[in-house]
């Protein structure tokens, strides 16, 4: 993984590339994740309903649906390098000011601003890395790109953990602004990538919209598109509420927290498992059969009974449901020519957005109106496998092809 690229004479290693890319998706996910946690002592310090505290997640979503649209546009037009630091800092700045947020609508604003941010930077990073490396290992470093997503949630259920309950919700938007600050400095020492500075002729943003429509590339976009929706909607819907719905069991907050973690560390090994299969096995067949096995541990923690059932299909569902989302975005950016790559990746992100701007909403009002765990997360079952059936029956493979 140290094999360098050289770009106008400048030599970067692929450590390096993975590093500051990686760093930025693992704010990002401390940033969600910091949100599932804070949401808890948010809802009980002002005093919000079930379906308030869901329109928090939701808005956030929002920001990123039209940030992935705008970013991917962007970045076809004017370069990824350009958009991978600007989108970074727009979250750093929001994130940062959300710790002063005195309201309710303050902070629904600042997670609007957050969010666009946030969804303009996952995108373009995936973009990067993909464009930075051999086709022979491409989708292992796209995957192994996402695995700083798992480190970043990991950080987040930590200082949730040790942080939230001694010290309050608003340190922790400090804590993950700060350090962001710094990773734009370690994007400034990164090059364009070789792919894209070869283009011969650069899309606009008109031209990148209607090619990801014209023939031979609407199928990929529709699958992608609802892919991104299926995984969008149920990781968020699921994800967002992991912590409330083991305070509503009867858990305390620190036993919540604490479970929460646990769930969280399953993770890394979803993450590091895609990475292997997706150039053993390929993009789809790793994508299709995580999405299955993530639908099924859906289901039975829906009806858990005990602590132990919690937490062990807590487990299986975190591991598998990330394994999928890996796969999702090694299968995605490969689907689109360089010339609108991150047009196509970002509109299917920025549409997946809408399913995690529903997500919160409707599980929270599904949960306040005391409709069983069962139900809700069969709900997430029977989304997932719409994905599946999708990805299964006109996905494209792209293992051994050129991007081209």
């Amino acid at each position: 993984m140290v094999d360098p690229i050289t770009v106008g004479g400048k030599r970067v290693s692929a450590t390096r590339i993975l590093t500051a890319s990686g760093l930025g998706l693992l704010f990002d996910a401390f940033d969600v994740g910091i949100l599932s946690y804070v949401l808890v002592s948010l809802s009980k310090e002002w005093h919000l309903t079930h379906t308030v505290t869901g329109l928090v997640g939701s808005i956030s979503s929002i920001g990123m649906a039209i940030g992935s649209g705008l970013a991917g546009l962007f970045a076809d037009r004017f370069g990824r390098r350009s958009l991978f630091l600007v989108t970074l800092l727009i979250y750093s700045l929001a994130t940062g000011l959300s710790a002063f947020a005195a309201g309710i609508g303050v902070f629904f604003i600042l997670r609007f601003f957050v969010g666009l941010g946030l969804g303009g930077e996952l995108p373009v990073a995936t973009t990067y890395v993909l464009e930075s490396s051999p086709d022979s290992v491409r989708a292992r470093r796209v995957v192994l790109l996402e695995s700083f997503w798992a480190v970043g949630s990991l950080v987040a259920a930590l200082v949730s953990f040790f942080v939230i309950p001694s010290h309050g919700w608003r340190i922790v938007f400090l804590i993950g602004a700060i350090p962001a600050l710094y990773t734009i400095v370690l994007r400034f020492a990164l090059p364009e990538t070789p792919k894209y500075q070869h283009l011969s002729q650069r899309t606009s943003m008109r031209q990148a919209v209607r090619q990801i429509w014209s023939p031979g590339i609407a199928r990929r976009s529709l699958v992608t598109w609802i892919l991104w929706f299926v995984m969008n909607y149920s990781y968020y819907g699921m994800f967002l509420w992991l912590p409330s719905v083991l305070s509503d069991k009867g858990y305390s907050l620190v036993h919540s927290l604490g479970y929460s973690l646990v769930m969280t560390l399953a993770q890394i090994p979803g993450y590091l498992t895609a990475a292997w299969l997706v150039e053993k096995w390929g993009r789809k067949k790793t994508l299709a059969t995580s999405m299955i096995l993530a639908a099924l541990a859906a289901l039975a923690f829906g009806f858990a009974w005990n602590t132990a059932s919690i937490i062990v299909f807590g487990l299986l569902l975190s591991y598998f449901m990330l394994a999928a989302f890996a796969g999702t975005y090694a299968f995605t950016v490969e689907q689109f020519p360089t010339a609108f790559r991150a047009t196509g990746m970002g509109w299917a992100a920025g549409f997946g957005r809408i399913g995690s701007a529903l997500a919160p909403f409707i599980t929270g009002w599904l949960l306040g109106s005391q409709l069983g765990y069962g139900w809700v997360f069969g709900i997430f079952f029977a989304v997932i496998i719409v994905g599946f059936l999708f990805v299964s029956l006109l996905g494209r493979e792209t293992k051994g092809q050129a991007l081209e």
